[in-house]
């Protein structure tokens, strides 16, 4: 899993924002329709994760991850020799799916189910890994781009994907799927769909979109802030690229966080700690070790909220359904993600630059804590009994 996450967001997603110019410079397709097709992309990605998650939640994740990493290669190749933009945005919808079937969220509802009350543990090792992806695959793509085209830059990528992904997913996914745990008494009193009805469900889901809208601006945003201060495109591309390295910091730091502190207080904490370090880099000018320094500590940031993300739901309501109901709360905070490159880059235009822009999305994690604040849940969650099973079947 450490190894597939890291390839699969590096390639699926980090190449991207590398490869745009490149992109651009030899098809003249305009920034707006190549990011449009990623965008799309970001949107399949959301619709595709709720039956994928039904499907997670009866049968386990061997099938989904191996073919959902299938599919991303197929979908590579093809936007990679598209001869025309339709073919490249058809590459992408492809793409789409398999980020649904490899991304974060099959991984999280297989750790969890495998892992049970350790889950937290093999999260955050998993997540560890996966805050690199931007570290390895930031540069790898700008290296391979130097000497090759977009277009076999994208297929060595492809290739990349398959050696690791297929075979890893395929080989080490095979254990037996552990069969669901009761549902916590409260729910099994409600209604079917209660849980994802409910007011703290509801302002969660609310809550993490709007900080996903706002962190991942901030992503997309960095490099032209920075070079909008006299930053060169290489110096911005590490400081972004040191940001995986703050992700991977914040990740080691979540497990002790997550036993001194309640949901909702760390949902709060981290939500509005968001909105602080994009302040921060919204009103500091320089130099730019500081500014790095900066970038660094808003990827701990990140970091964390991957893992507070990826807990949400068993810390308030348990483990059953744990696929299909963070499933439903990811769609719309993928859907703002998909939105963030397009949003971010118009918003900056009618604000009148990127440092009002990090002032506005300060504003937007800020509101996101405040809804955060509604998130709690009567009653505490029990513990999962029962043996733990390793992916191979094994008890532990």
């Amino acid at each position: 899993m450490c190894a597939t996450q890291i390839t699969s967001w590096g390639v699926l997603y980090y190449a991207f924002p590398v490869l745009v110019p490149a992109v651009t410079a030899d098809t003249g397709w305009t920034p707006a329709a190549t990011t449009g097709a990623f965008s799309a992309a970001l949107l399949v990605s959301a619709v595709a994760g709720v039956p994928i998650g039904r499907v997670l939640d009866a049968r386990g994740p061997r099938a989904v991850m191996t073919g959902g990493s299938v599919l991303a290669v197929a979908g590579l190749l093809v936007l990679a020799y598209a001869p025309g933009l339709a073919g490249f945005t058809a590459g992408w919808l492809l793409v789409g799916v398999a980020m649904a079937a490899t991304f974060y969220q099959p991984a999280f509802a297989a750790l969890t189910r495998w892992w049970g009350e350790e889950r937290v543990r093999a999260l955050t090792v998993v997540t560890l890994a996966g805050g690199l992806a931007s570290t390895v695959f930031a540069p790898v793509t700008a290296a391979l781009a130097e000497h090759l085209s977009w277009r076999a830059t994208y297929a060595v990528l492809a290739a990349i994907l398959a050696a690791v992904t297929v075979p890893a997913h395929a080989l080490a996914l095979r254990g037996p799927w552990p069969p669901a745990p009761a549902e916590p008494v409260r729910a099994a009193d409600d209604a079917p769909g209660a849980v994802t009805r409910s007011r703290p469900f509801l302002l969660l889901a609310a809550a993490f979109t709007l900080s996903g809208f706002a962190m991942y601006c901030v992503v997309i945003a960095l490099v032209p802030l920075l070079m909008g201060r006299g930053v060169s495109t290489t110096a911005a591309a590490w400081a972004l690229g040191l940001g995986g390295v703050g992700q991977t910091l914040g990740r080691m730091l979540y497990g002790a966080v997550a036993r001194r502190t309640g949901a909702r207080a760390r949902t709060v904490a981290f939500l509005a700690a968001g909105g602080v370090t994009t302040g921060a880099l919204a009103v500091v000018p320089g130099p730019y070790p500081l500014l790095v320094a900066l970038a660094v500590v808003a990827g701990t940031v990140r970091g964390n909220l991957t893992l507070l993300k990826a807990t949400a739901v068993a810390d308030r309501w348990g483990t059953t359904r744990y696929a299909h109901r963070s499933a439903l709360l990811a769609a719309p905070v993928t859907v703002a993600t998909a939105l963030a490159p397009f949003a971010g880059t118009a918003l900056a235009g009618v604000l009148g630059g990127y440092e009002r822009l990090f002032v506005l999305l300060a504003a937007v994690s800020a509101l996101a804590a405040a809804l955060a604040l509604g998130t709690g849940t009567r009653g505490t969650v029990p513990r999962p009994h029962g043996r733990r099973l390793s992916p191979k079947g094994q008890s532990v």
